[in-house]
């Protein structure tokens, strides 16, 4: 079995990357191979509207006709058993590189019919880790919740329903005093970062340990 974890923010060693790397050891604790893929390191653009993984009777119908840093990752999402996808929340989205990742990964898939099938021909787990520094309650307001409910409709008609995990109020610098970041209490971060971080590492060590299981994947 094999797990890829794709990693959308242009850290690697931060809060998002952090939570990747205990699902995939989540994984791995069931037996998997996994991966880890920072976008960031990538040459790639999003989707260029060519349309050629939808003309018939194409070489390319069904997969992106794009030849570019992404293609090699596409090939091994389509050959994995499962793919766990985190992005910090930038301006009430994903950041850019997983958007423009989501639009090559999931367009390629979908057919122009009246049933809007997707040409996919297995299903692969997957699991959604998004980290924000907002607090719990903002996941509320207007904006939040449709944004997330749109990506994971999308993956779930592409691949099979999304386990997700939201990770508020995150620890941004490790120095407060150096950045003008006056809204925020440096010491209730901190307290955060090292009572409750912790905590969300093991939601994501489960979530790991779920997406390779056989019984999931038999689901």
């Amino acid at each position: 079995m094999k797990i890829i974890g794709i990693n959308g923010s242009p850290r690697k060693d931060w809060n998002t990357a952090t939570l990747l790397k205990h699902a995939l050891d989540g994984a791995a604790s069931k037996g998997a191979e996994t991966e880890l893929i920072h976008l960031y390191d990538l040459d790639y653009k999003g989707c260029i509207s060519c349309f050629s993984c939808k003309r018939k009777g194409g070489k390319s119908y069904g997969k992106c006709a794009v030849n570019d840093g992404l293609k090699p990752v596409l090939q091994k999402i389509e050959e994995a058993d499962g793919i766990i996808l985190g992005s910090p929340i930038y301006l009430v989205e994903v950041t850019g590189e997983m958007r423009s990742f989501l639009e090559r990964l999931i367009f390629q898939y979908l057919v122009y019919d009246e049933n809007r099938t997707m040409l996919l021909s297995k299903k692969i787990s997957c699991g959604l880790i998004y980290t924000m520094n907002v607090p719990e309650e903002y996941l509320d307001l207007p904006g939040y919740r449709p944004m997330f409910e749109n990506i994971e409709s999308f993956i779930s008609r592409a691949f099979s329903p999304v386990q997700s995990l939201y990770v508020t109020d995150t620890y941004q610098f490790d120095d407060y005093s150096k950045y003008e970041a006056s809204r925020f209490n440096a010491e209730e971060k901190a307290r955060r970062r090292k009572e409750v971080f912790p905590l969300d590492c093991g939601k994501a060590f489960e979530m790991g340990e779920a997406i390779a299981s056989p019984d999931r994947k038999k689901g």
